[in-house]
């Protein structure tokens, strides 16, 4: 099983860089951005054929595949400015992890008007 090595991975990766960072927090904070981007790679492997499976299900239902293209952006912005928030606290930056934050909420917000305006219109179509 995949998972019972990402697991794995990441649990030797802790203890390493719980050892290191007393002695040496740089190569520590180096080793878990370095074990945060490998765990990323193995499960981007997987991301394509939900992808795929998605965009099966899209066409059958006849939905426009520029919603579900958006909805897939939004999704991939969340992670990885979960990703990149994550390593700022993990490096103590606190307040720049929190803008990293608010500039993904904002480039959601963004990415979400069309559908959101789509959806408006057909409420507004269907009220009497």
């Amino acid at each position: 099983m995949e998972i019972l090595q990402i697991v794995g991975l990441g649990i030797v990766a802790t203890v390493l860089v719980i050892v290191l960072k007393s002695h040496r927090p740089d190569i520590a904070l180096l080793l878990s951005i370095i074990t945060g981007v490998v765990i990323f790679l193995i499960v981007a492997g997987k991301l394509s054929s939900i992808i795929e499976l998605l965009n099966g299900i899209a066409a059958k239902a006849n939905i426009d595949t520029s919603y579900l293209s958006t909805l897939l952006k939004i999704v991939g912005i969340a992670y990885i400015v979960e990703f990149g928030a994550e390593i700022c606290k993990d490096a103590g930056e606190g307040a720049i992890a929190s803008k990293i934050e608010l500039a993904g909420k904002v480039a959601i917000i963004f990415l979400a008007v069309p559908i959101i305006t789509s959806l408006l219109d057909l409420i507004i179509k269907v009220m009497p």
